[in-house]
């Protein structure tokens, strides 16, 4: 069954040739059923990400009206990642140097941990929030409660979401941000080091002054930050992490092969990120009349930018549908373009390396059955698969 429109394609058992009929026959256009521009083609997609009156928020509305009172709606109005304000550019700048001087170095928390003790389909979500917690120098003993009350957080974000969900969404966000300030507080006495006291100073040294910020808002904004750091890693790298197990589980030949030498992952991993990304679409709202792609739009019109389409391009990426770990240098577009492009790029492979290092050392391969027919999280533009909810046997998988 072909999908009703972009939209619900995210989710779909197979959106894919629905992808490249967009791109063929319909790269730029407007959807009338859904109202908005939807971008397809990797032309179309880079132009709409590069525009300058293209904004991640319409201007009306920089936070979702159901979280605007509540401390999640407080989060929201500060994540670079949602904003385009000065100040907001200036913090991009520090979670990038933050993410530079992480490098690939390894999560703060052992990959293997946890897998006796919870379902996959519960670890993929947990473990690598615990490690970016960890990573940013939360106490340990709190990391588990970190993780939870990132995902009713979350949740609590969805578009749709039940008012109870909103409601323990901005109760969680409350206590991250206690939670999360707390160790930024314990940094700065200490005299430094760690990465909440980095990104501080950093963010501080980056014009954040100039940017009209004082003392207590740089405060609330690193702290907010890190915390959509969290936020981001909890559905995308659960979504990389589940995409490539399912990937590797149709393929027994490639499974046994990657098992056997893991060096094979970062190869892995960025064609699954071209091929079947996490992050599906994403949205631009226009700030004034302009022209994209040969097509006028007027201010406040929404846009559709379907990542996953711009991925398999024919005018990109030679046999765009065959999944091939030696594709060289892979032209995609799962971190976006232009200035809101995730710095995060690195930080996710590494931590979904890990994470697949250490399935792999189990029984996984034992149960390829069970990922034949996954169904999907219902997201607006994530492709984040539920997993099994299997108890994996540590163990070299033969």
């Amino acid at each position: 069954m072909t999908p009703l429109h972009p939209v619900a394609a995210a989710t779909h058992p197979d959106p894919y040739p629905f992808y490249a009929e967009l791109v063929a026959t319909r790269p730029f256009y407007r959807d009338a059923s859904l109202g908005l521009w939807v971008a397809s083609s990797a032309r179309s997609v880079r132009a709409v990400l590069s525009s300058p009156v293209c904004l991640v928020r319409p201007r009306a509305e920089p936070v979702p009206p159901r979280v605007g009172a509540l401390a999640s709606g407080a989060l929201f109005r500060q994540w670079a990642r949602m904003n385009d304000g000065p100040f907001h550019a200036v913090v991009r700048r520090g979670l990038g140097a933050l993410i530079t001087r992480w490098g690939t170095a390894r999560g703060g928390v052992d990959a293997r941990r946890g897998l006796s003790e919870c379902s996959l389909q519960e670890w993929v979500f947990r473990w690598p929030v615990h490690s970016v917690g960890a990573l940013l120098g939360l106490a340990p003993g709190t990391l588990p409660e970190v993780a939870a009350w990132t995902g009713d957080l979350v949740k609590g974000l969805a578009p749709g979401a039940e008012e109870a969900v909103v409601l323990r969404g901005g109760l969680a966000a409350e206590r991250l941000r206690v939670e999360v300030r707390s160790a930024l507080e314990a940094q700065t006495a200490r005299g430094g080091g760690g990465a909440l006291a980095f990104l501080m100073t950093e963010v501080g040294a980056s014009g954040a002054s100039a940017a009209g910020v004082d003392a207590e808002r740089l405060v609330d904004g690193v702290v907010a930050n890190a915390i959509g750091l969290l936020v981001q890693t909890h559905d995308a790298t659960a979504g990389l992490i589940g995409n490539t197990l399912r990937a590797l589980m149709k393929e027994p030949s490639l499974l046994a092969e990657v098992a056997a030498r893991p060096a094979l992952l970062p190869q892995v991993l960025d064609e699954v990120l071209r091929y079947d990304p996490p992050v599906q679409n994403t949205r631009r709202y226009l700030a004034e009349d302009t022209v994209l792609d040969g097509h006028t739009l007027a201010a406040g019109e929404c846009v559709l930018v379907v990542l996953a389409a711009a991925n398999r391009d024919a005018q990109v990426h030679r046999a765009p549908h065959r999944f091939d770990i030696h594709r060289e240098a892979p032209a995609r577009l799962s971190f976006g373009w232009g200035a809101h492009v995730c710095p995060g790029e690195h930080l996710a492979k590494s931590l979904a390396a890990q994470a697949l290092e250490a399935l792999l050392a189990t029984d996984v391969a034992l149960h390829r059955e069970a990922f034949a027919d996954a169904r999907f999280l219902p997201l607006l533009n994530g492709r984040v698969p539920l997993l099994p909810a299997l108890r994996l046997a540590h163990g070299e998988v033969g």
